[in-house]
């Protein structure tokens, strides 16, 4: 049964590998308090062994293994560093929902399936606390996408009855929220976001992303290439869809630069662009109710990148465009609150998918539970 302390911790590792969000924090009744966040690096060498395995989609048993070991074990670590600096303890906390790392996702096809990795028996043996993870594959048995996962959270906490809102998340691949008063909840990946930015950064001034925007600011536009880069058919699908690095990576990239006589900072400068245009675009063909305002409301890393935030400003005048830290939750950690959140829903068998976003026939509880030991199972193991 679940416990009474309403207290869960999520953690999330996004698509652009940047680091392990932990957030803990109190939920009950649709009333959500941040207690602790915190961001953990990944070690080098396990963010180089994913990288590869996202960029070459081949991988040893082995070392799939291992590396799902590995994960297990940091998202454990992470977990009792945080409590570490709180005055919590592991007993009190209800759940953890941790999403794990995406090696593939791919939802179109005969067999459509996703892959997340990161061994949750792991976390719930280290931490001692129940953990739930492998929140899309059920959503997707039910012919959904498995994504996006977070336009439920954000109706429970954004939707406001006076406004029309649209949560944008900006992680490695950017995502929408869709909450326009006495319409469908809808949701989806617009495309890429900081997987192209950073990982052109990196090879070419070896640095992680670009803080704030300022090498795309040194740089110029591309138009005939930003063209040819918004012809990719991802951008012309109609909802529900979602993607990822397996789609959007520097491979993608490269034969569509190959030949041209284009600087490194000017192709940074059309990647931006490409981000922002495609939101745009999509944000173009919604149809808001009448007579209230819009809101765009932005998470995520992206929202700390002031020449995005200034683009998004620039073209859409009819918006207010903000960030969700104008509403007390830190950009940084609302896609692990959405973890917590839905760790909340499975334990109590609450829907944690909205069909009209993922395309499931139905709404469900999304997770598997892995629970903690008992202090007898403690005491043989």
């Amino acid at each position: 049964m679940p416990q009474s302390s309403h207290l869960y911790i999520g953690i999330m590792s996004g698509t652009s590998l940047d680091g392990v969000d932990v957030t803990l924090m109190s939920y009950q009744q649709n009333n959500i308090n941040i207690l602790a966040s915190q961001t953990y690096a990944i070690d080098p060498d396990l963010k180089t062994a994913l990288l590869q395995i996202c960029a070459s989609k081949q991988v040893s048993l082995q070392q799939l293994g291992e590396i799902d070991h590995r994960l297990g074990q940091l998202y454990a670590d992470c977990v009792l560093s945080l409590l570490s600096q709180t005055t919590y303890q592991a007993d009190q906390i209800s759940a953890i929902g941790c999403h794990g790392q995406t090696i593939y996702h791919h939802p179109h096809g005969h067999y459509p399936f996703t892959m997340q990795i990161g061994d949750a028996n792991i976390i719930a043996v280290k931490t001692g606390i129940t953990t739930i993870a492998d929140f899309r594959r059920k959503d997707m048995a039910l012919g959904g996408q498995g994504a996006p996962l977070v336009p439920a959270f954000h109706q429970a906490i954004f939707s406001e009855k006076t406004h029309n809102r649209v949560i944008l998340n900006l992680g490695g691949i950017a995502n929408i929220s869709i909450l326009f008063p006495g319409q469908s909840v809808t949701g989806y990946d617009t495309g890429p976001a900081n997987v192209l930015l950073d990982g052109w950064i990196e090879l070419h001034c070896q640095q992680p992303y670009d803080r704030n925007g300022n090498w795309a600011k040194q740089g110029q536009c591309q138009n005939r290439l930003l063209e040819q880069l918004l012809t990719d058919p991802y951008f012309a699908l109609s909802p529900p869809k979602s993607t990822g690095r397996e789609r959007f990576n520097l491979a993608w990239l490269t034969p569509q630069i190959t030949g041209l006589t284009i600087a490194a900072v000017d192709i940074q400068a059309t990647l931006i662009e490409l981000t922002v245009q495609s939101i745009v675009n999509e944000l173009q063909k919604l149809s808001p109710t009448p007579n209230l305002p819009c809101e765009l409301i932005v998470c995520g890393g992206g929202a700390r990148n002031v020449l995005m935030m200034s683009l998004l400003t620039q073209y859409l005048p009819d918006w207010s465009v903000t960030t969700t830290d104008q509403y007390g939750i830190d950009v940084d950690y609302v896609e692990a609150m959405a973890f917590a959140w839905l760790a909340h829903q499975r334990l109590f068998n609450l829907a944690g998918n909205i069909p009209a976003v993922t395309g499931a026939k139905s709404a469900i509880s999304l997770g598997v539970i892995y629970p903690a030991l008992t202090h007898k199972e403690t005491d043989h193991a």
